[in-house]
């Protein structure tokens, strides 16, 4: 009798054994393949520089407004003065109320001394197209639009 108690409990052994095993390696195998991730990317919020372009295509002088500087040297077909930033958007508003905006594309873009960054693009508006530039100066931790210019082409 002892014999059949004997390779009963063998063949247990050799189940549990198994088993065992089998668990080991699913184990294994579950921790070498990286769960899915399920991590959403999400975009920085747009900078001043891109803020500014948004606000010329829109022909939106309250999205440039938060970017102005206390005075800004504005330009529109080669009349240049140097204005404060309230004066500055009624300049602004008189200009896009009159030259009302179909498209604004960027052609060159780039980055002055001082941290400063500018852009240059054409605009096409229902008075004309313009060669429009604007440049963004570092100010503290912020930056800020000192100058425009709308030179007709």
């Amino acid at each position: 009798m002892m014999p059949l108690k004997y390779n009963m409990m063998k063949n247990l052994m050799y189940v549990l054994g198994a088993l065992g095993a089998v668990l080991v390696f699913t184990a294994f195998t579950v921790s070498a393949h990286p769960k899915p991730t399920t991590e959403v990317v999400v975009s920085e919020a747009a900078g001043p520089f891109e803020q500014v372009v948004s606000a010329i295509k829109a022909g939106s002088v309250s999205g440039l407004t938060p970017y102005m500087d206390n005075t800004i040297e504005i330009n529109i077909s080669g009349k240049s003065n140097s204005y404060s930033k309230t004066q500055a958007e009624v300049i602004l508003k008189d200009f896009f109320a009159k030259n009302q905006v179909k498209s604004f594309e960027i052609v060159h873009q780039g980055e002055g001394g001082g941290g400063s960054r500018f852009g240059i693009g054409n605009m096409s508006t229902a008075g004309g197209t313009y060669r429009t530039y604007f440049l963004l100066q570092k100010k503290g931790a912020s930056m800020v639009l000192n100058e425009l210019r709308f030179e007709t082409k």
